[in-house]
């Protein structure tokens, strides 16, 4: 059977809180098919690639590459998440307008406090030029001990004071918002990555632990709406603890992740669209490997579908 995006499987949005077992006797062509149903149906949301083979954060990107990964991402999303607001990342969000996406939007904090302030005013001018649906002050700061609790939230709320009217809040790990309660209660959506592969889970184990990841997260928001700003699944590279990478798991926790996100109405933005080489740094040959499509923006799941 070959895929076409008007040739879908027989799945309903009712069913509910998939499971594993869901996969579990499927053909290989079925899940294929399942996941390209999926996809191009549409998800709710991606995390931008930026980089291509030899760029790195701190290269200048230009507009043509943006807008050639843009144009691959457009038909399978409603939301599309950048990660900083320099260095031709600002271009992300401006051309997501253009092709009718929505934008969160975020400000790269670290410990160059230089860099921190052109971050956050270039957020800031974003916003007001309505080129932001959700503002995100700052990506895994505390998780990194980038910047201590009190100046991380001098910046969330100084974006606030600014632009007034547009969710604010912050990205990290699921557990952070539970450890620090002050953060949480000063954000106006709360903006958690939910990563299994992360804490060494067994690939079988995966969804329900995302899961209470999520629901931990919106436990300690208190009502705040909860939105998953990264989770995913890399395809090849080192086992970590008890998470093998393959092609196989990483197809299976994107159809896993999106059904149950369709089923329960949850934002989840995926990790990644492109692979990146950069990314084999701290993280080893695995960062290299959680795209959808790879580095040379080609679908890595069911091209003989397609």
């Amino acid at each position: 059977m070959s895929f076409r995006p008007d040739h879908f499987l027989t799945y309903k949005k009712t069913r509910k809180s998939p499971e594993l077992q869901f996969l579990e006797g499927k053909s290989d062509e079925d899940i294929r098919n399942l996941f390209l149903e999926i996809l191009y149906g549409g998800i709710h949301g991606f995390c931008f690639s930026l980089y291509e083979d030899g760029q790195k954060p701190g290269d200048i990107i230009g507009e043509e590459q943006i807008r050639r990964r843009m144009e691959i991402l457009k038909p399978h999303t409603q939301w599309i998440r950048s990660f900083s607001c320099i260095e031709g990342n600002e271009l992300i969000p401006r051309i997501a307008k253009e092709y009718g996406l929505n934008t969160l939007v975020g400000a790269w904090l670290g410990t160059d406090e230089e860099k921190n302030q052109q971050e956050i005013e270039s957020l800031i001018s974003l916003a007001k030029e309505g080129l932001v649906d959700i503002a995100a002050v700052g990506n895994e700061v505390l998780y990194r001990n980038d910047l201590s609790k009190e100046e991380l939230m001098y910046f969330i709320q100084h974006v606030k004071n600014e632009i007034p009217g547009i969710p604010v809040g912050y990205v990290d790990a699921y557990y952070e918002f539970v450890q620090h309660p002050q953060i949480t209660e000063l954000c106006d959506v709360i903006l958690s990555n939910c990563y299994p592969f992360w804490e060494g889970t067994d690939f079988k184990y995966s969804l329900p632990h995302m899961q209470n990841m999520y629901h931990q997260a919106k436990m300690a928001g208190m009502g705040k709406p909860v939105i998953i700003t990264e989770t995913g699944w890399p395809s090849k590279g080192e086992i970590f603890g008890g998470a093998a990478p393959s092609m196989e798991n990483a197809m299976k926790y994107f159809i896993n992740t999106h059904l149950w996100a369709m089923d329960e109405n949850i934002g989840v933005f995926y990790f990644s669209s492109f692979d990146e080489s950069w990314k084999v740094g701290a993280e080893g040959e695995v960062g290299a490997y959680w795209g959808i499509w790879d580095k040379n923006e080609k679908l890595k799941f069911g091209n003989e579908y397609v």
